[in-house]
């Protein structure tokens, strides 16, 4: 960060300040199925296989439901997010939580998860008071659609509606083609690996750790490296 300008942390949740991969992942998939086979009226092997489609096609699952088979925004989000006994599930690094609290500078979590679901998980983790702001998948609207992360778009328009500097940002994600746009609008970028190293579920499931893409700017395997 140049001069003596405060950086602005836009933080991810899932893989990022918790490990989803070790419970929730997997709940929301069973979640999310269900869903499927309930509304849209198909099989559960097929209902599987547009849950996947859909998230690899669109980035999310939900914006795959709602262009071709007009499901409600709202209702998908309460459903498959409910998570009965989420608490038990969330699951983090002592290092990290503490870290989060003594970092300097704004702190805002950016997550394509809903923001009651992400608020539950931050009180989860104690970590309620440390963002000034949850922005979730429903703040991620413009022109009348959603358009959650990895739009560039999005990005633009939550610094606008916020009063953020994009030269002042730093994402901190564990999602890569998340940070790649992030940085094509000027935003900074950390890649978050500790969780994603044994993920079986997510974006970077299997993904080769060692490399750093042109576009990351640090890699780190926990996030008390964000105070050197």
């Amino acid at each position: 960060m140049s001069g003596k300008r405060r950086p602005v942390w836009l933080f991810d949740l899932d893989n990022t300040v918790h490990n989803a991969s070790h419970h929730v992942f997997g709940a929301l998939n069973v979640a999310m199925t269900d869903y499927i086979e309930s509304h849209v009226g198909v099989e559960r092997a097929e209902a599987n296989r547009l849950r996947a489609l859909y998230w690899s096609r669109y980035g999310a699952t939900l914006l795959g439901l709602v262009r071709h088979h007009g499901v409600s925004v709202p209702h998908f989000l309460a459903q498959t997010h409910a998570l009965p006994g989420l608490g038990d599930l969330v699951h983090s690094h002592a290092h990290d939580l503490a870290a989060l609290k003594r970092l300097p500078g704004r702190k805002i979590l950016l997550t394509n998860a809903p923001a009651a679901y992400a608020r539950r998980v931050l009180v989860a983790l104690g970590l309620q008071r440390c963002f000034e702001r949850v922005i979730g998948f429903e703040e991620m609207r413009m022109f009348g659609e959603h358009r959650p992360k990895p739009d560039a778009r999005m990005y633009r328009h939550i610094a606008a509606r916020h009063r953020l500097r994009l030269t002042d940002c730093v994402l901190v994600e564990d999602t890569l083609v998340h940070q790649k746009s992030a940085r094509s609008v000027g935003m900074q970028t950390v890649w978050m690996q500790r969780w994603a190293r044994q993920a079986l579920h997510g974006p970077e499931a299997s993904a080769r750790m060692r490399r750093r893409p042109v576009y990351v700017g640090r890699r780190i395997g926990q996030l008390n490296k964000l105070l050197r």
